[in-house]
């Protein structure tokens, strides 16, 4: 049974490489959703609702049930397609996401969701800044911030604006289907993420019966920061 691996907002698949290095089985494959690495299809608007079924489309053609794995986004979104298609998920496992009702989005989440403060956002883009942003304040390598934010071309930048306006009250819409997850679930959750506080961690874990929610000391990218603990994590999850 494969591994699927499904990146958040602002990556690619390439989010995934650190912790992929620490994984010893050779079945896991790492996705670039539409618009981010990988071509929209036509008619495609990058709405929540459209991501979950691009995901099913894709998780259907594999043929069997998957270890499902989400971070930020990806999590959101996981998270829904094994709430929605348990028949899917073998596992499933999400950091740093909440999918709650009580959610307040964070502030840059509320200006990409303002028509008019996130087209200028997105076409003053200065990727220097925002990777320093990302450093500064998320902890993320300046490297790997940099290699980020030069891959937020225009596709990605459109994508990230009609995937967070699909979004505003998406907390309200999903979290009464989250207690459809049947499949064994893990939480790993960066207990210093300054726009996930942990405590959705929990509630997320408690929502999906987790069998444990991994806090770890990072900020939002735990997959960046702690790739091998994530990994660890991940290996023991899938063979529980």
């Amino acid at each position: 049974m494969p591994a699927v691996l499904i990146h958040g907002v602002p990556d690619t698949h390439r989010v995934w490489d650190g912790v992929r290095r620490h994984l010893t089985r050779s079945d896991v494959d790492a996705w670039d959703l539409p618009g981010f690495g990988a071509p929209r299809p036509q008619g495609f608007g990058s709405t929540k609702e459209e991501y979950v079924d691009w995901l099913i489309e894709r998780l259907e053609q594999v043929g069997e049930p998957v270890d499902l794995v989400g971070h930020d986004w990806g999590c959101i979104l996981t998270a829904r397609v094994a709430s929605v298609r348990p028949d899917l998920v073998r596992t499933w496992a999400g950091s740093n996401a909440p999918v709650s009702a009580q959610y307040v989005w964070h502030p840059l989440a509320k200006i990409w969701q303002d028509p008019v403060e996130g087209d200028r956002f997105m076409n003053e883009f200065d990727p220097t800044s925002f990777a320093k942003d990302l450093t500064d304040n998320l902890d993320v390598p300046a490297e790997l911030a940099e290699e980020t934010v030069h891959r937020m071309d225009g596709p990605m930048r459109d994508s990230i604006l009609k995937l967070y306006r699909s979004a505003v009250t998406v907390g309200a819409e999903w979290e009464p289907e989250l207690a459809n997850v049947s499949a064994p679930s893990l939480v790993l959750w960066g207990t210093l993420d300054p726009l996930t506080p942990i405590g959705f961690g929990e509630k997320l874990g408690e929502a999906v019966r987790a069998s444990r929610v991994l806090k770890l000391d990072s900020s939002h990218w735990t997959v960046l920061q702690k790739p091998a603990e994530v990994a660890s994590a991940l290996e023991v999850h899938w063979s529980a």
